[in-house]
């Protein structure tokens, strides 16, 4: 028996484990999953052959050590900040692991040692980052190879409700972690290419300057700026082109009202407010607002950001109850950030009838014979349920498929990777069609870049 060690069970673990498990007895696997809460895990593997369950605490050296250590490869499903250790005791006892997280420096530096123990690290294979390294690099080493000259790279990813559990008037609910949410755009202007200059909008500016796309059948979208989307230029192969942007998919009118909170301070995570388990969301609001003794906490706002009475806008912040006096922040020495996470949290997590949405969307463009090309490519993925949800389906059968690619010798390139050569993306690409998670593809007319519009 090949042996599986899947570390943490969160909420992107549901089709990765029912994946493995449904290959077990074919391929010859044992699964076993560590986690220090194994209730959640317990459920999705009831009465799954070859897989069994184990209480690992990640931080425990030993534990964790001995578990990898017995382990032919190693899946990594803990919070990125995490990993490292993790994938310290891989090369240690040349195991290979997987992740769908970002590559840190940490684990770059990994690298050199890695190579030399014949290891793979692989990292960024979920969705974002995973699904849209593999979509981009299939059509953009496609056009290469017949003799295109890509000029054009956009691409964005939107994290969302589906349409008919979409019910709130920021057609916008939690469908991941909530504190990468409030806390988007923050650490720097982000950084993109127009047309050879490059270009950058500062985190004040960030929910400004947005980009229009439509998706067939699901509508229209907008789009803000990643913080950097020239990280994969090189890896991508693209030094020399004019235009790069990347970008985060909302529903129209989501980023001017989330302005709101950037423009007052409430996503702010670098400093406490005082006595923060005392006040109300209402107090909260106010400690953003001048001083007044006749004014009220919705006058002073409206007053302050020039809010009318009948815009969308305003409906959207009472929506959210924000200007609640009853109701209490509870959380101590909090952030602004935190607090409004919490406010955010009443009325933005989903309920248990809920379904979510994944919505990806790449334009290309190219040179060839003299003339100009365009491709439009997007992938829609809706979820099931709280339980099998399109992230988790997204981002745990990427995941699935490259470690069983890995044990089967499909993938044997050693060292620090990301799912960027066609020995990876290839076959799970076409695999991933089985599950319904392909791209519509389709020849336009080329109308180069969008000037963000809004």
């Amino acid at each position: 028996m090949r042996k599986i060690l899947v570390i943490g069970s969160g909420k992107s673990s549901s089709y990765l484990l029912k994946y493995l498990s449904e290959k077990a007895v074919s391929e010859k696997l044992h699964i076993t999953v560590g986690d220090i809460h194994l209730e959640n895990v317990n459920k999705l593997i009831k009465n799954s052959k070859n897989v069994n369950t184990i209480s690992l605490d990640v931080f425990n050296a030993s534990s964790r050590s001995e578990v990898i250590k017995n382990a032919d490869i190693v899946v990594s499903m803990l919070p990125a900040r995490f990993h490292i250790e993790v994938a310290k005791d891989c090369v240690l006892y040349g195991k290979h692991m997987v992740t769908a997280s970002y590559v840190s420096k940490e684990m770059q530096n990994l690298n050199d040692d890695a190579v030399k123990k014949g290891v793979i690290l692989m990292n960024e294979i979920g969705v974002d980052p995973g699904i849209d390294h593999m979509s981009a690099m299939q059509v953009l080493n496609r056009v290469r190879e017949d003799g295109g000259n890509i000029i054009l790279f956009e691409s964005f990813t939107g994290g969302l409700v589906a349409p008919e559990s979409d019910n709130n008037l920021w057609n916008y609910k939690f469908t991941w972690n909530p504190r990468n949410v409030v806390t988007a755009g923050q650490g720097g202007a982000a950084k993109f290419l127009q047309e050879g200059t490059y270009k950058y909008i500062p985190y004040n500016r960030l929910f400004r300057r947005t980009e229009f796309l439509d998706i067939e059948n699901f509508g229209r979208f907008e789009v803000y700026a990643n913080r950097d989307s020239l990280k994969y230029q090189s890896v991508y192969g693209l030094n020399n082109i004019k235009t790069l942007y990347r970008g985060t998919m909302r529903r129209v009118g989501f980023s001017r009202a989330w302005n709101i909170f950037v423009t007052l301070g409430m996503t702010d995570d670098s400093y406490t407010i005082d006595d923060s388990e005392n006040m109300s969301y209402r107090d909260f609001v106010n400690a953003f607002l001048p001083y007044s003794p006749s004014d009220s906490v919705e006058l002073k706002l409206r007053h302050a950001l020039k809010i009318d009475q009948d815009d969308i806008v305003w409906d959207k912040l009472v929506e959210l109850d924000i200007f609640n006096a009853n109701k209490r922040v509870k959380l101590q020495k909090a952030t602004p950030a935190q607090i409004l996470q919490k406010i955010l949290m009443d009325s933005w997590t989903l309920a248990e009838s809920d379904k979510d949405m994944i919505v990806m969307y790449h334009k290309f463009g190219y040179e060839k014979d003299g003339k100009k090309h365009q491709i439009d490519a997007n992938m829609v993925v809706l979820g099931e349920d709280q339980t099998y949800t399109a992230m988790a389906k997204t981002v745990g059968l990427p995941v699935a498929m490259a470690t069983l690619a890995i044990l089967n010798g499909k993938i044997n390139t050693p060292g620090v990777q990301i799912p960027i050569t066609k020995e990876v993306y290839e076959p799970i690409l076409n695999e991933l069609k089985d599950f319904n998670i392909s791209f519509n593809e389709k020849e336009v007319p080329y109308l180069g870049y969008n000037p963000l519009n809004n």
